[in-house]
């Protein structure tokens, strides 16, 4: 299911801290977009958080692969020993601009900190073949910590409306800002490639072609979304 001569390379994101890049990380990648295909309509809107579209969980399956995949070639590179835990799922990115929430206007972190030995890391598999559907972008906060939580506290309980008087924009998606956050990078996407990074940066998709959206995993911006508890 997954290549297990993979060919990784290291993007530096900031301060010694990198995302790894895996092409060809799926030995048969349009068998996975026939499954989601299949599936179609096991698609769910994502609950209240900060992911634009619509989601499945994967299957048990996918999940040892993928924790097998993470001791043999991504644990050393985060300072890990191996997998504690997974949550996978597939992902189309659906949503137009203007129907976007607060949280989803923003950069975001997948973790906040990490038990003690314990860390983070997530992963996107973009399988879809219009690279400008976009691939994911990484921010550094401009601001103190305590002000940074309570931009993120006004967009988890403002309404639209008022959040765009607070960022002094209208909901798009993100691309950096002037006060909040700088954007250090974006690694593209690309068919079957594989990004892993620490779950603590903030990030987001790089979505600057939301006319291309879809919710057709034949078409849409399909991606296998993970996140990977490990012991250090």
């Amino acid at each position: 299911m997954l290549n297990p001569r993979p060919a990784i390379q290291a993007a530096v994101i900031e301060d010694g801290r990198y995302c790894l890049v895996v092409d060809d990380f799926l030995t048969e990648p349009r068998k996975m977009v026939e499954r989601a295909v299949a599936r179609r309509a096991a698609f769910m809107a994502a609950p209240v958080n900060c992911y634009p579209g619509i989601e499945q969980p994967m299957d048990a399956e996918f999940d040892l692969a993928m924790a097998a995949f993470f001791d043999a070639h991504i644990a050393p590179a985060f300072g890990a020993v191996r997998a504690l835990g997974l949550a996978t799922r597939m992902s189309i990115v659906t949503l137009k601009p203007e129907e976007l929430m607060p949280q989803q206007r923003i950069c975001h972190r997948d973790a906040r900190e990490c038990a003690p030995g314990e860390g983070a890391v997530a992963s996107v598999l973009y399988l879809f073949g219009d690279e400008r559907m976009g691939g994911t972008s990484f921010y550094r906060p401009r601001l103190h910590p305590l002000e940074i939580d309570h931009l993120l506290h006004q967009a988890r309980h403002m309404d639209n409306d008022a959040f765009s008087q607070v960022i002094g924009a209208p909901p798009r998606y993100y691309n950096g800002d002037a006060r909040y956050f700088e954007k250090l990078g974006t690694v593209p996407a690309r068919w079957n490639r594989a990004i892993f990074y620490d779950a603590t940066i903030f990030h987001s998709g790089q979505v600057d072609a939301p006319e291309l959206l879809s919710a057709d995993p034949a078409t849409g911006r399909l991606t296998i979304n993970a996140f990977i508890r490990c012991r250090r």
